[in-house]
């Protein structure tokens, strides 16, 4: 019987046996549901061609479902696209913005939540930058007379997890659209557009959810998806589809209007078996995890003397820890780290670590070693 998800799930993660992954936050490996679907699509495709095109059909529908479960909305509100920089920037180009418009937007963004809001400038839209780290407050002043705040779910380099529920009531009162970028913690931490008052929302399957790259989602609350116009047209972007001589351009009456020709079918196989995952695992289950093996590593390094980026608590803690030590290049040490058989990612000076729920406490202790023994000899 197990007890713990590194027992019950490690064997769906052959990785494992090469070494010890810490770059969740960068790009998962695979989970072996994800590879297995991709693998029977291939070979499925190779024997056959298109013929079980209906299968295909079924997949978007199934990978819409799964994603509107895990987050709380209806399948009519998911997209599939690209990644998380095409939902953002679907978002961010489709709204009708006017000279004088405000935004509210975070300085220490991933540049695909930050770019977007940059070149709104141009067009005499005013951002108000904050810190990710900026008290409610803060944000509650910078909401007046905003028409949208963007904000990630959990920052890329510190780790931060922001409390969504607070902000939403926030943007409730003040009448502003709300996007999260959810791509650090869309897998991992619970999220539910309904009772936080998102309205847009998109992720990649290559991080936390453990799925392949290219392929995301993008959630749209199906009452504000007339004010958002498509950034590109293409043939499925209408209503009428699947008729190739209508040239009806009404468009599809749910979030399948921002999709733009033809999907990344065997991301959609890939990404719908990581999701099913998910749910037979539960986010409690693989959020408790992912926290406890991010506490062990930011409260390690700790003790070993080397300076954490930011702040952790019971609250705002996710899966990444980013660490470095005085004097000592991260490059060199996460160079080290992998020669040890660790994989960690060198980011902005920081040693950036991000362990995913199937690791085991084990495998953060041997980092610690490693770390040791990588810094030591620096």
């Amino acid at each position: 019987m197990f007890t713990n998800p590194w027992e019950r799930f490690s064997g769906q993660f052959p990785v494992s046996r090469n070494l010890v992954y810490l770059n969740h936050a960068g790009v998962s490996p695979l989970c072996r549901p994800a590879a297995e679907a991709m693998q029977k699509l291939a070979q499925d495709a190779l024997d056959f061609g298109s013929l079980h095109y209906d299968q295909w059909l079924a997949t978007y529908a199934k990978l819409r479902r799964n994603t509107a479960r895990l987050i709380g909305c209806e399948a009519a509100e998911v997209a599939i696209v690209k990644n998380t920089s095409e939902g953002i920037a679907t978002v961010a180009a489709g709204l009708p913005w006017r000279a004088g418009d405000k935004v509210v937007a975070f300085q220490e963004e991933f540049p695909s939540n930050y770019y977007p809001w940059k070149r709104l400038e141009a067009r005499g839209v005013q951002v108000q930058w904050l810190s990710a780290f900026a008290s409610l407050d803060e944000i509650s002043t910078a909401c007046r007379g905003a028409r949208l705040l963007a904000i990630s779910h959990v920052q890329y380099l510190s780790g931060y997890r922001v409390d969504l529920t607070p902000i939403g009531e926030i943007c409730r009162r003040h009448g502003t659209f709300f996007l999260v970028d959810a791509i650090q913690g869309m897998g991992a931490f619970e999220i539910d557009v309904r009772r936080d008052n998102i309205q847009a929302l998109a992720a990649d399957g290559h991080k936390w959810m453990m799925g392949p790259e290219g392929c995301g989602v993008l959630y749209v609350q199906q009452d504000r998806q007339d004010e958002i116009e498509p950034v590109e047209f293409g043939w499925t972007n209408t209503a009428h589809y699947a008729d190739y001589a209508s040239r009806d351009m009404t468009l599809r009456p749910d979030a399948g209007r921002y999709e733009c020709g033809t999907l990344n079918t065997i991301g959609c196989y890939g990404l719908n078996a990581a999701l099913e995952f998910i749910h037979e695992a539960g986010v409690d289950t693989i959020g408790a995890a992912v926290q406890a093996r991010g506490d062990q590593v930011w409260n390690g390094v700790r003790e070993r003397g080397m300076e954490t980026l930011g702040t952790r608590t019971a609250a705002s803690g996710a899966g990444i820890v980013s660490f470095r030590k005085p004097r000592v290049d991260a490059k060199l040490i996460v160079r080290r780290l992998k020669d040890r058989g660790f994989m960690a990612a060198p980011r902005q000076g920081w040693v950036r670590v991000s362990p995913h729920f199937y690791q085991s406490p084990r495998e953060i202790d041997d980092l610690l070693l490693a770390l040791d023994e990588s810094t030591a000899a620096a």
